[in-house]
């Protein structure tokens, strides 16, 4: 079934901005040159059709402004943390990759939380599960399962503080039910298990309740990897 297209008058702010972008790339504002960038515009937005962002109708400043100036000193403190495994673990670093599922569905908060947690030095996002909600981060200097929980954690806190930003009014009711006494998320992280390499650590997370396990290895690549202690002989 093909979506109707919107009209033409919808998108003219995002032609007009296209052309504008492309006469400032060629350094040309004269008009044989913004034409052709119109038609290119044109072109972009008839031919590349884009599903749009769907948009929860709220923003937040108070907890945006907030959000910042949290964010600000986040990359600070973790640039800082960073150096300090440079210089003092060096090469003896592992590392781990990390899945959490998210509370939220939707695309824009899907990728305002993977690229903040990116922009933030140690993490970066190497997959995402749309269809599930997932983020799979590498994360640097994740030894046991306590730290692999601690950044789970953080990253549900920037989730956390994106829906209070813009996210949907039904999003924002039920993370403030989160809070409320008696009740609890069991939120499960997967983690990619192969292939790995021989500095990498598997980090499942199993929810709040019941903990996490994480396994180290140093087995080649693509080889499987123990389950659990029992497992091991």
């Amino acid at each position: 079934m093909t979506r109707p297209r919107n009209p033409l008058l919808v998108e003219l702010p995002l032609l007009v901005w296209l052309v504008l972008v492309w006469g400032a790339l060629w350094g040309d504002f004269r008009a044989g040159n913004l034409v052709f960038g119109a038609l290119l515009a044109l072109l972009v937005t008839w031919v590349l059709y884009l599903p749009p962002v769907q948009l929860s109708g709220r923003f937040n400043p108070v907890h945006f402004a907030l959000f910042t100036a949290t964010f600000v000193w986040q990359v600070a403190k973790a640039s800082f943390e960073v150096l300090l495994v440079a210089l003092l673990v060096g090469p003896r670093t592992r590392n781990a990759v990390v899945g959490v599922q998210l509370r939220t569905r939707s695309d824009l908060l899907l990728t305002a939380t993977g690229h903040t947690m990116t922009l933030i030095p140690g993490s970066l996002v190497i997959e995402v599960d749309r269809a599930n909600g997932t983020l799979y981060f590498h994360a640097l200097n994740v030894r046991t399962p306590e730290q692999a929980e601690d950044f789970r954690r953080a990253v549900l806190r920037i989730e956390a503080a994106w829906i209070r930003i813009m996210g949907t009014r039904e999003e924002l009711a039920a993370l403030r039910a989160e809070r409320r006494p008696g009740t609890g998320r069991a939120q499960d992280s997967a983690a990619i298990r192969a292939p790995i390499t021989s500095q990498q650590q598997i980090v499942r997370g199993r929810g709040d309740d019941d903990g996490a396990a994480a396994e180290t290895t140093d087995r080649p690549a693509g080889q499987a990897v123990p389950g659990t202690e029992e497992d091991r002989p």
